[in-house]
């Protein structure tokens, strides 16, 4: 049988602002990315979502991202690769304070958004991030977009490094995720998710922006916790795996 993880971002409130059910989404998903107080997330919405995934045997990450509530993380914010590497190391640290309190453990690290893309895109950028994991305690893996440049740091660091596809994402012929401003950059329709899934995992191949595919390798797969009917679309998405014969297991042990 094939095994794979499925991941999602959460923890992505704040204060008295929620996001998402996450509560719904660690009873589908193996594996969670909680923000840590870049893009959203604050002290009480860390630990509140890492005794949730605790409790349900949920592998944790830390999700950091660009310090940009107001843009959701998704402003690409000009940052030397070295600010960068300050930056991850300052808010996975915060994340793994808090689950030290939840009596759990933070075992990779997913940039968030539009630093997980410039990171993606940019060897140096990806350097940095996969140095300041490498350098921060708890023998942090990497978990990056298949086919990328944070791949290739990571392994260049000696840092463990696990890939993931979207689910929800559409991706273009050099493997970077479509902007989300463009028509066909989030997918809303489960079954079509899963079908192309399922044919994914049977070929290694992603369907691409304007025709063809390209080959990819990934041990996740991400549901965005964030977008509307996204509990559903991974209720579906996880049924549909199952019946086609795949079975689901974190990547890395809670």
């Amino acid at each position: 049988m094939t095994h794979i993880d499925l991941n999602s971002d959460l923890g992505e409130g704040y204060g008295p602002w929620v996001l998402g059910d996450d509560a719904a989404m660690l009873d589908l998903v193996t594996s969670a990315n909680i923000a840590c107080g870049g893009h959203a997330g604050d002290p009480e919405t860390m630990f509140q979502t890492l005794q949730l995934a605790s409790a349900r045997g949920v592998s944790v990450g830390a999700h950091p991202g660009y310090a940009d509530r107001e843009g959701f993380g998704r402003r690409v914010i000009p940052m030397t690769p070295a600010a960068i590497a300050r930056l991850i190391a300052a808010q996975t640290g915060a994340l793994q304070g808090m689950a030290a309190l939840a009596g759990c453990r933070v075992a990779y690290v997913k940039p968030h958004g539009a630093l997980g893309n410039l990171a993606a895109a940019e060897p140096e950028v990806a350097a940095a991030i996969a140095a300041a994991v490498r350098a921060l305690p708890g023998d942090l893996a990497i978990l990056a977009i298949s086919g990328t440049a944070l791949e290739a740091a990571a392994r260049s660091a000696d840092v463990e490094v696990f890939s993931e596809i979207f689910a929800d994402r559409g991706y273009l012929p050099d493997s970077q995720l479509m902007p989300r401003n463009l028509p066909g950059a989030v997918l809303h329709d489960a079954d079509a998710a899963a079908e192309r899934l399922i044919r994914f995992l049977d070929s290694g191949e992603m369907p691409v922006a304007g025709g063809g595919a390209v080959r990819l390798a990934a041990q996740s797969i991400c549901i965005h916790g964030d977008t509307p009917g996204a509990v559903s679309m991974a209720r579906r998405i996880r049924e549909r795996l199952a019946a086609a014969g795949v079975g689901f297991a974190p990547f890395l042990a809670a």
